[in-house]
């Protein structure tokens, strides 16, 4: 049989295994890094509080009640009186670059992609918040239009809880669900005991201390969740106390100034306690007059530590007596750190890094 087209004539195909029209197989590109917070609005201003509220407040994680109940009560009274109420507050808070939980986590962003960078890392960082911009998903298109296969998702939150770290994990999920190729994901789900960040919170509280002398107590202030959802299973109090053993032993002899709360108690039902506010006007009328206030389950100052404690749990401590109140800030972009996050990274990366 005479043969039309010699073997030495006919096109070699890149991929023999392709289809017509297949797009070409894509090989291992960069990994992708995303870091994960809460959220702020847009501005200090009642529209956009409000528009960031109904998208937090009806996370069914946030919100542990039915659904139709819910969202009468929030759409019927919280999104029709809380906005007005926080917007004052925001603006009081309010940096000129915008929010202070996002310059401060962009900031983190920008500090790990430097650190992997240098260390030979091929990696792209971005950040996404769970509610609010940037979005998770426009940090995840972003990273997959960078050629990131594998996606390392990184919670902002060192102690674990659903209502948090598990959401976050959600989010990232119901993404991925809308692709038909989806990227490798790894997920980080706690580190309150990671030693950089114990190293790095010891070394904030030392470093102010070494400049503006000790107080007689130090409280850590944690955010609070309902006492029903750890009987529930949720380890969050159980992360929060092993964070304050470990800062304590970092302390040493300073350990016996160290005292633990909890903030931010929303509804009627009963939180974590101690609550932080009552706690500190109980010490004021105690005859306790120098405090310092911590925050480690926040890695970047936002509105409930610069204007929960350092203004409100402020004014509340001196109205009752005490006589010098100090907060030392979140973590933000401490360079101790931004390293020991890099690592922490670094660390979750094994098989996807040489």
């Amino acid at each position: 049989m005479t043969q039309l087209f010699p073997p030495r004539y006919l096109p070699e195909p890149a991929d023999p295994h392709a289809l017509d029209g297949e797009p070409p197989l894509r090989q291992a590109g960069p990994v992708g890094i995303l870091l994960i917070n809460l959220g702020t609005p847009d501005e200090p201003t009642a529209k956009s509080i409000r528009r960031y509220l109904a998208e937090f407040l009806s996370d069914p994680r946030v919100i542990e009640i039915p659904s139709w109940i819910w969202q009468i009560i929030l759409r019927g009274f919280i999104l029709t009186r809380r906005p007005q109420a926080l917007a004052p507050r925001y603006k009081e808070i309010w940096l000129e670059q915008g929010s202070p939980l996002l310059v401060w986590s962009q900031a983190q962003a920008q500090g790990v992609q430097r650190h992997l960078s240098e260390g030979g890392v091929d990696a792209h960082v971005e950040l996404g918040m769970r509610y609010g911009n940037p979005s998770i998903a426009s940090a995840m298109n972003t990273l997959r239009a960078k050629g990131c296969e594998r996606i390392l998702v990184v919670p902002m939150y060192p102690q674990y809880a659903a209502s948090t770290t598990a959401t976050a994990v959600d989010a990232v999920a119901a993404y991925a669900a809308t692709l038909r190729n989806q990227p490798e994901l790894r997920f980080v789900k706690r580190y309150y005991d990671n030693p950089g960040y114990i190293d790095a919170l010891a070394q904030q509280a030392t470093e102010y201390w070494a400049l503006h002398g000790k107080p007689q107590r130090l409280l850590l202030s944690f955010h609070g969740l309902p006492r029903r959802t750890i009987q529930q299973g949720d380890p969050y109090h159980r992360d929060c106390m092993e964070t304050v053993l470990l800062l304590k032993r970092r302390l040493g002899p300073d350990a016996g100034l160290v005292h633990v709360s909890f903030q931010s108690r929303f509804g009627a039902e009963k939180w974590l306690e101690p609550y932080t506010e009552p706690l500190l006007r109980e010490w004021a009328r105690q005859g306790v007059t120098h405090v310092d206030v911590m925050c480690p389950g926040f890695l970047a100052d936002c509105l409930e530590t610069r204007e929960e404690i350092q203004m409100q749990c402020r004014d509340a401590f001196l109205g009752e007596g005490g006589q010098q109140f100090r907060y030392i800030s979140c973590l933000n972009d401490d360079p101790l750190w931004i390293s020991s996050l890099a690592d922490l990274v670094r660390a979750n990366l094994g098989g996807w890094i040489a």
